[in-house]
């Protein structure tokens, strides 16, 4: 089943040269779909466009059939969910409340906090292994913390998709491998942005490379990542074989 389905997605800013043009593409139930390219391929508006952040210029974004910008903003907040690179301000906030706002969308106005509620929270913190820093305040987590108490909160939104912009990018290898090991075992589908063509490689079921707004291949990791292509896209030699111990492709960059 596809969950999010794009086509002929245009943006552009205020009328100007298009910055997303004529992009297709779906994330199937369960997937996990790396979006790479250099700065400013894209990247980032493409999933804008995706979370309902952007409205686009041309083009539809469906999610389960559905057209997205057709409706709500809380319809969309219940069915998708959102970690991006920035941290957001915690208000003083303990990691426990932080992961409770994922419930907002679901709830009415004043309606508080039930013991379901409190089970998907317990929950996703402990599947993100903050269990144990639940009380403490968001602000005193280190980078890679955080990242995974946002994570949390995109668990408790209870989504049919998630997206995430870089989401590795403030953690050290070890909770980098975490933090996809723990995206793919949730089975949701997936849409990211991705910096480390490595991590891409090894975690994603597909990618979509992305040139100056348009796309430009699609496909399995072992079907895109090939030295041309990144000598094309990206402007620099690499060295393109399998992993020895994995299968995936392996990129070195040559200097």
């Amino acid at each position: 089943m596809q969950r999010l389905r794009v086509r002929e997605l245009a943006w552009s800013p205020d009328g100007q040269r298009p910055l997303l043009d004529g992009i297709d593409l779906d994330v199937g139930d369960g997937e996990l779909l790396g979006l790479i390219g250099p700065n400013g391929s894209g990247k980032t508006s493409l999933l804008r466009c995706a979370y309902r952040f952007q409205r686009p210029s041309a083009g539809s974004v469906e999610l389960d059939g559905e057209a997205l910008w057709q409706r709500s903003p809380r319809w969309s907040a219940q069915r998708v969910a959102v970690v991006l690179q920035e941290f957001p301000q915690d208000f003083g906030l303990r990691v426990v409340e932080v992961a409770a706002m994922g419930r907002t969308p679901h709830k009415g106005l004043f309606d508080g906090d039930d013991a379901e509620d409190r089970r998907l929270v317990d929950e996703a913190l402990e599947r993100v292994g903050l269990g144990a820093l639940a009380q403490q305040p968001f602000a005193r987590l280190s980078g890679g913390e955080k990242q995974r108490a946002l994570l949390a909160r995109a668990l408790v939104q209870q989504p049919r998709l998630l997206i995430l912009d870089e989401p590795t990018n403030h953690l050290d290898p070890r909770y980098q491998l975490e933090l996809l090991r723990q995206i793919k075992a949730l089975g949701l589908a997936t849409l990211a942005s991705f910096h480390d063509l490595n991590l891409a490689a090894a975690f994603c079921d597909r990618l979509c490379v992305l040139d100056q707004g348009r796309l430009v291949a699609a496909g399995t990791p072992a079907e895109v990542l090939s030295a041309e292509l990144l000598q094309q896209v990206f402007g620099v030699q690499a060295l393109v074989d399998t992993h020895p111990l994995a299968g995936y492709p392996r990129i070195t960059w040559i200097v």
